[in-house]
C-alpha cells in the first residue's frame, strides 16, 4: 500500500476539535485526502474555520473532498452540484465525496450525469461511497470507490470481494476498530488501496480519528 493510503472523513468542527485537526494536518504525508463536511454538506454560508483548515490541507498537497449526500439517486443532480460548487468556491475543494450512492446498474445513468456535471464544475477527484461492492460500471466515472463501510467485526468476517478495477482506487471505511488491530493489512488483503479505520461506534463514528493519526 502506498504511504498516502488514508482517506479521512472527519466530521467535527475545527473550533471544537482543534487538536484533532492539527493531528490530521501533521499526518499529511500519509493522507490521500480529507473529506470536508461542515454541515452535512457545505452549509448555507462559508465557515471561516473550515476555510482555514482546507487551505492548510491544500498547502500540504492533501486533496480536499467536499461532502455531498446523493440519497441513493433520489436527490436531484442540480442540488448535489450546488453543494459541490459551494465546496469549490468557499473551501477550494478539488474533489468530491458523494455519499449514499447506489450500487446496482439501475442507478448508473444518474451518477454518470452527476459525474459529468461535477467535472464541468471543476471537480478533479470523484469518490463514490457505495458502502458495498458496486456494479463494475461505476469504475468508469470514479477515481475512488468505497466498497465497504461498516463495523470491524463485519469487516473481519466478510469474505473479500474478488472484483478489481484497474485505474480506480478502492477504499474501505471501518469503524469500531480496536487499538491493536491491523486495518491497513486487512485493507490490502481485500484489494483496497485506501482505507480509514476509526474506534468510534454508533451513529457518529466519523467524529473520531483513525488509529493511524494520533493527537499530540
Amino acid at each position: 500500500m502506498s504511504t498516502n493510503g488514508l482517506l479521512v472523513p472527519y466530521y467535527e468542527h475545527p473550533s471544537v476539535r482543534p487538536a484533532e485537526w492539527e493531528a490530521i494536518l501533521a499526518a499529511a504525508p500519509r493522507l490521500y485526502g480529507v473529506v470536508l463536511n461542515p454541515a452535512s454538506g457545505p452549509g448555507d454560508r462559508p465557515d471561516p474555520a473550515f476555510a482555514e483548515i482546507a487551505a492548510r490541507l491544500r498547502a500540504r498537497d492533501v486533496r480536499v473532498l467536499g461532502y455531498a449526500d446523493t440519497d441513493y439517486a433520489r436527490r436531484p443532480v442540480a442540488a448535489v452540484i450546488r453543494d459541490l460548487v459551494r465546496h469549490h468556491d468557499w473551501y477550494g475543494a478539488d474533489g468530491a465525496f458523494l455519499d449514499q450512492v447506489t450500487s446496482g446498474p439501475h442507478g448508473f445513468d444518474h451518477y454518470r450525469r452527476l459525474a459529468s456535471a461535477a467535472w464541468g464544475a471543476g471537480i478533479r477527484t470523484l469518490a463514490l461511497n457505495h458502502g458495498v461492492a458496486p456494479h463494475p460500471s461505476y469504475a468508469r466515472i470514479a477515481d475512488v470507490l468505497v466498497t465497504f463501510e461498516g463495523t470491524w467485526d463485519t469487516y473481519r468476517t466478510e469474505r473479500p470481494h474478488p472484483w478489481r478495477s484497474p485505474g480506480t482506487r478502492l477504499c474501505h471505511l471501518v469503524y469500531g476498530v480496536p487499538a491493536d488491530a491491523d486495518p491497513e493489512t486487512e485493507a490490502r488483503t481485500r484489494g483496497a488501496a485506501l482505507h480509514c479505520a476509526v474506534p468510534g461506534t454508533g451513529d457518529h463514528p466519523w467524529g473520531t480519528l483513525p488509529h493511524a493519526v494520533t493527537v499530540g
